[in-house]
């Protein structure tokens, strides 16, 4: 069984409220844990997409940070490329974004290079994957303190640690091998001919006609891009073949999500901090604003990241909002990524 400690705050905490919990939070556990931190230290985060107003502002990692310097450590925070087109697509791009959104005081690096191209493959040996295409960056670091947001996600039900683990560490090439089978489609009825889809699809999958818009299924790679910035909800997975890939390749495809999460952490010293605040149906990566729909819990950490984002799940679920994809955390367990049992140990 797994320790997770969790800092609770206010429903309605200001980000400095949540700030100073999760310094005392870390602070604790590592006294507890007695867990040793490298002098350079990657913080993985997410600097949120444009558009988005929900994403974890820079000032809530302030308290992390000052305890980091105040015991000798050099963080830097980091991210990866997306597949899809728009400001995250390559790193200089990505690095005015994140810079736009106020994640300056720290040194900023792109953990796969200038398009997503340095990698190194894990050798994982599982059902889905022989190897996993990590970012070099990452999968090089021997301690990865990973600073996960927790909510909801279109494919894979809910995103925390394990998400960020594995979409968040792959290389483009990995995020490509995961999303290969989910394809969405157009529901001609709601297409308002925007275009909006079009000007995300980097492989320019889509055909906004007169009368008629369709995405190339052999041109898709299912990255999800369309469906998260089309207003009109005329992008769907629910289609009939869509249905059968949210049925049953939607289930491969978290399976292979576990599975960049086991390469992404096995062999390394990771800590895992989920902040369970501005919750939200969908992801960060979603252009948009979004409604918080549950009201704030508080902070999360532990080494394991089964543990944890099992936690935050639950915690969630008592609240009224019950995600889907928890299977993720079944398979992740029986993989040996990490334990579905937990002591929950409140500071």
């Amino acid at each position: 069984m797994s320790k997770v400690y969790l800092k609770t705050v206010p429903a309605d905490a200001p980000v400095e409220a949540v700030r100073d919990a999760a310094g005392l939070l870390l602070e604790a556990f590592l006294e507890r844990e007695q867990i040793g931190l490298e002098k350079k230290l990657p913080l993985k985060v997410h600097f949120g997409e444009k558009g988005n107003r929900t994403f974890l502002a820079p000032q809530t990692y302030d308290a992390v940070i000052d305890l980091l310097e105040k015991r000798g450590i050099q963080p830097f925070f980091t991210e990866t490329s997306v597949l899809y087109g728009g400001e995250r697509f390559e790193r200089e791009k990505h690095l005015r974004l994140a810079a736009k959104h106020g994640f300056t005081r720290i040194p900023v690096e792109i953990a796969d290079g200038a398009h997503g191209e340095d990698a190194c493959d894990i050798p994982v040996d599982l059902h889905h994957f022989r190897s996993c295409s990590v970012a070099r960056l990452l999968a090089e670091s021997p301690q990865i303190l990973v600073l996960a947001h927790f909510k909801g996600h279109a494919l894979a039900g809910f995103g925390g640690a394990i998400k960020q683990l594995s979409m968040g560490c792959a290389s483009k090439g990995g995020k490509m091998a995961m999303h290969l089978g989910v394809k969405p489609r157009i529901r001609n009825w709601k297409c308002k001919r925007c275009k909006l889809c079009m000007t995300r699809c980097h492989q320019q999958a889509i055909t906004v006609g007169d009368k008629k818009s369709f995405i190339d299924p052999e041109k898709c790679i299912g990255c999800g891009a369309c469906f998260s910035i089309c207003p009109h909800h005329a992008v769907s997975i629910l289609t009939f073949s869509g249905l059968w890939n949210a049925l049953f390749k939607g289930k491969f495809f978290r399976e292979k999500l576990v599975e960049y999460a086991y390469a992404a952490h096995h062999g390394k010293r990771n800590i895992y901090m989920n902040f369970v605040i501005s919750v939200t149906a969908g992801c960060d990566c979603e252009p948009r604003p979004m409604r918080q729909c549950v009201e704030n819990i508080g902070v999360f950490i532990s080494s394991d990241p089964v543990a944890v984002d099992s936690a935050c799940w639950d915690a969630v679920a008592e609240k009224g909002k019950k995600f889907r994809g928890s299977e993720q955390l079944d398979y992740a367990e029986k993989i040996g990524l990490g334990s579905r049992k937990y002591e929950l140990i409140r500071l």
